[in-house]
């Protein structure tokens, strides 16, 4: 049996910008993605603390140790500069797999640094 669990999770960082007008997607500072275990075009759920919203999206690679973390595209409409965010991947793997699994947790300070 397969199953979904968490595999990443970068809790509570600050929107930084909203661009409406692009193609879609999060932009995430390199730095906090790698800390995450998380890569470019991944799949992730974005949950937004301050406002109650979820969305699904896929990752942009933003500038490494800029603490940039941005709403891109119809994602924009889903948040402001200063929400916090929880941004979640996960990983389907074998059941037993999974019981021994250790999903990469990332807590930021209040500039989106390590």
């Amino acid at each position: 049996m397969m199953i979904q669990v968490l595999k990443s999770k970068i809790h509570n960082v600050k929107i930084t910008f909203t661009e409406l007008n692009y193609i879609g997607s999060i932009t995430i500072d390199a730095d906090l993605l790698d800390a995450a275990n998380m890569i470019e075009n991944e799949k992730v759920l974005v949950v937004n603390n301050t406002n109650g919203e979820r969305l699904e999206t896929y990752v942009i690679v933003g500038a490494r140790g800029s603490g940039i973390v941005g709403l891109n595209g119809a994602a924009a409409r889903k948040g402001m500069i200063g929400d916090e965010l929880i941004i979640i991947s996960f990983a389907t793997m074998d059941f037993e797999e999974a019981k021994v699994h250790k999903p990469w947790l990332v807590f930021p300070n209040a500039f989106n640094k390590l």
